[in-house]
Formats: C-alpha cells, structure tokens, sequence
C-alpha cells in the first residue's frame, strides 16, 4: 500500500497525495473510503494520515488511518501543530465572546495557538488595543500579530511562524483569512469576499478545509469561517482549564474542584475585582459554564 496525506474532502471523495510530495496541487489521489469506516462511524479528516490501494492511473481507496497527533473539531482537522485565530479589528468587528470560544476549542486540542488581529489599517492602533483590552492576551502568555494585507503590515512575522508547521487559519467569515493567504503567497489566488452590510457578517468564501502546501515551508489548511461554535463533549469541571490565567488562580482557590462562581474565598473571583483576571473573559466563562451546565441538565 502506498502511504499520503489527506489534503482535500469533497462529495464523498478524499484527495491524496504522497507523503513528502513537493507540490500537493498536483499529484492528487481521488479516493474512496472502505466501507467498514463508514459503519464503523469513522471520520476521516483533512490532514490524516492513510495508507491506500490504487485501482487507477490516479484513484484509490483508503485502507487504514494513521495514529493522529492532534485533532480539532471545528474546523475538522487532523495532525496539525498550531492554531492561527484571525479575526479582523474592525468590517467585522470583532466578536469576543466568539473569540474566547475559538481559544477554548484549541486550548482543548492541546495546540500551539497564534493570534493575528487583521486590518490594522482602518483604526488608531493604539486606541483601539485601549479601547478593546486586547493586551490582556498577550499577558495571559498568546503570541499576538497585528496585519494588514493593504500595507504588509506583519505579513513576514505571520509567514516566519508558518515555516515547518502545519497551521490552520481559523477564524469568522469576512476578516481576512483567504486575503491574508494570498499576500503571504502570491499566485494562491484563493478567493476573497466583502462584507455583508446589512447583516455585518462575512460572506463565505472558502467552501471547504484544504491543505495548502507552501513555498516558503510548513503546510497550512484554509477553512470555512464559523459565526457560531457550540461546545461539544467539554464538561463544566474542564472549563476553567481551558482559561490560563483562572486555571493558573485557581490553585490558590478555597475549595477543590471550585466552580469561581458562589463559591467563598475563591482567589479567581479576587483577581477579577482587583482586575488582574479580565472581567469580559471571567463573564465569558460563566457564561460558557451556564451553557454547558444547561445541555448537561443540572445546575451550576
């Protein structure tokens, strides 16, 4: 059997090519699943490992998936090294209860996480990091870059970060993934879209994840972009984890496990009055607890 890289998914059908392969736009393998996946609820992702049999010049069907490293849920992606959130500063806004969310889901994977704010050319930079107490991330200990394809504004210190990685772009419709791709290497032309004004979203234009090979190294998976995410298979005693700093608080905490919520002498809570701990990233976390706790049926 030969053995690749699962670079696209589409109708049914997994594109791969061989491992090590220089170009993965050409090359590609057009792939069936053995039925026993199927039955057996198996998932295969962009960014898994397999080994295939070929039935054709160029067609096969996946035999066995590899161990994965890693795994993200949303977008489904397999054996990645790190996380790129991008969410734009300003057309769209920015969503910060979203935001936490698009943390949460990767502190969960155990992944290397970047943050890169996009459009920095269309506010006061400074006033809009004051405005928007976006310094909080950079203490809490995320690697945080400002962009602006218009101006190649940290362009090559987001390129530098993707050398010998897998990455995935995740992040809303509309700020920039795509357009941030295309700068980063010319001739991708991956196709770009403009606001919706009336309902202050992006449009969709990336219609499915797919595993770009890049010239300057590291491989990198564009994806759709997401306006909700719910919080699947994460229980309430996990939350405050996936927060560093009240992960980090509650060590100093009165009681073992404590929520942070009605529980007395709870040094998170602390930490929030004293504003050491963000109080926008403390209401986001009870109120992602409240919904966890809700779908379980029990009380906080």
């Amino acid at each position: 059997m030969d053995q690749g890289i699962v670079v696209k998914i589409h109708s049914n059908y997994y594109y791969v090519v061989r491992e090590n392969q220089a170009i993965i736009t050409v090359g590609q393998i057009e792939c069936f699943l053995r039925g026993r996946f199927k039955k057996q609820r198996i998932q295969v992702m962009v960014g898994d490992r397999v080994r295939f049999t070929l039935t054709g010049e160029n067609t096969g069907v996946i035999e066995e998936i590899l161990p994965r490293e890693s795994q993200l849920r949303r977008p489904p992606v397999a054996n990645l090294s790190q996380v790129i959130i991008v969410f734009s500063l300003v057309n769209p806004d920015p969503n910060w209860l979203l935001f936490d969310r698009f943390l949460i889901l990767a502190e969960q994977a155990k992944l290397e996480i970047l943050i890169c704010f996009n459009k920095v050319d269309l506010v006061e930079k400074e006033e809009w990091i004051a405005e928007n107490q976006v310094d909080i991330y950079g203490k809490i200990g995320y690697k945080v870059i400002y962009c602006s394809t218009k101006k190649n504004i940290g362009i090559g210190e987001l390129k530098n970060s993707l050398q010998g990685k897998i990455s995935v772009f995740a992040g809303p419709s509309g700020v920039g993934k795509s357009a941030l791709l295309n700068t980063i290497q010319p001739g991708l032309q991956l196709k770009t879209g403009e606001l919706s004004e009336k309902i202050q979203r992006g449009k969709h234009t990336t219609r499915h994840v797919e595993l770009i090979k890049l010239q300057s190294g590291g491989l990198v998976v564009d994806a759709p972009g997401f306006s909700h995410l719910t919080l699947e298979n994460l229980e309430k005693e996990e939350l405050a984890s996936l927060f560093p700093e009240i992960d980090e608080a509650a060590y100093s905490c009165r009681y073992s496990p404590c929520f942070h919520w009605k529980e007395n002498d709870c040094q998170v809570k602390k930490l929030v009055e004293a504003g050491t701990i963000s109080s926008r990233r403390y209401e986001h976390y009870l109120r992602l607890l409240g919904e966890i706790t809700e779908k379980r049926g029990g009380k906080r």
